[in-house]
């Protein structure tokens, strides 16, 4: 038991710090070829702090895992939108960049409806796994057409230092990813088999939380020092990369991937309905407030609560589903509602006044 303590924890600890290091040192080799912060965030940032996933996807791939590699990404997910942005949110308010409604955010809604819909037959196929990575090359690609100009200052440019050394850091960070996705993969099943916990549930919470450490580190770290492009972005980019790189790559190691009917039924639904309350709190005020953030982060609860209950089989999963549908969303709704209505107001009002 404790030896199994000891490897979860290393391998949480090398996650982190190797994330870290792939995205310093990424970050500062896009930064003297000029790109945008939020171009950055949406690909480079995004990319390292989903580098975690894809390297647990991989090994849970190559060890026949599939409910931790599908139970991780959308956990992670869910982990990012609620927990991140919601914490991010409630220490400061964020601001959302318009090309982020208009192009990032549909996007990542549509590649959820896209994984909807490849698993609705409770199975993906290698070549299922193709059509994923056809539209990350897609989208990456009309992300760098239609990306903004840079805005990195001159100084910022010089101080990203020797590209081959970054090039080095971001070798080791991919490394020690790696390693750290095996020992904490490992582990995270020796936990589930001795608490009588399914795979799905572990790679759900424990797992999708650890390797969506580097998102919390960086959009808050981010959020505190003013770059709210970048924890805004790196989040919404992690999001898209999570089911259309990581699923894809992963899916090339493995003839088919069997997908849960409760993943399916219940995980993807949260996931898609909280990726579409995102346009109405992304879109009123082109800010993310407090308030947002508080609804956001008590989801996140709510849907541990939720896990929780359906594990154990408890009693009160009923009432407390149907204080969820009944009571929790209506109210969601209506504030999300109501929000777009007054910035619709407020925009028309401004336009009259020119």
């Amino acid at each position: 038991m404790a030896l199994t303590i000891f490897w979860f924890i290393a391998g949480l600890t090398l996650l982190i710090f190797g994330a870290e290091l792939l995205v310093r040192s990424s970050s500062r080799l896009a930064a003297s070829v000029g790109i945008s912060k939020l171009v950055i965030g949406l690909t480079v940032v995004a990319f390292g702090t989903s580098a975690p996933e894809l390297a647990v996807g991989i090994e849970a791939g190559l060890n026949d895992q599939s409910d931790i590699l599908l139970g991780n990404v959308i956990g992670s997910n869910l982990t990012n939108t609620l927990l991140i942005l919601g914490l991010s949110a409630l220490i400061i308010p964020l601001k959302v960049h318009k090309n982020l409604i208009r192009f990032d955010l549909p996007v990542m809604i549509g590649s959820t409806i896209l994984l909807i819909f490849l698993a609705y037959n409770n199975v993906l196929s290698t070549f299922e796994c193709l059509v994923l990575i056809f539209f990350l090359f897609a989208y990456l690609v009309a992300l760098v057409r239609f990306s903004g100009k840079t805005d990195f200052t001159k100084k910022e440019t010089l101080q990203a230092g020797s590209p081959w050394l970054n090039l080095l850091f971001t070798v080791i960070g991919l490394v020690m990813l790696i390693a750290g996705a095996r020992w904490l993969v490992e582990s995270a099943t020796i936990f589930a088999e001795m608490a009588g916990v399914s795979e799905l549930v572990i790679g759900l919470t424990v797992v999708a939380i650890g390797t969506s450490l580097p998102e919390i580190v960086t959009s808050v770290f981010a959020a505190l020092k003013g770059e709210k492009d970048l924890a805004v972005g790196s989040i919404v980019g992690s999001n898209i990369l999570n089911i259309l790189s990581v699923i894809g790559i992963s899916g090339l190691f493995i003839p088919e991937i069997p997908v849960q009917e409760a993943l399916i039924r219940v995980d993807l639904m949260v996931l898609l309905g909280i990726s579409v309350l995102c346009l109405p709190f992304f879109y009123s005020g082109k800010i993310i407030n407090r308030t947002e953030g508080a609804i956001l982060f008590t989801s996140y609860l709510l849907y541990l609560a939720y896990l929780y209950l359906d594990s154990v089989q408890s009693n009160l999963l009923e009432i407390f589903t149907d204080l969820i549908f009944y009571a929790v969303i209506p109210a969601v709704t209506i504030y999300a509602l109501g929000a777009v209505v007054l910035e619709v107001w407020r925009r028309g009002k401004v336009r009259s006044e020119k």
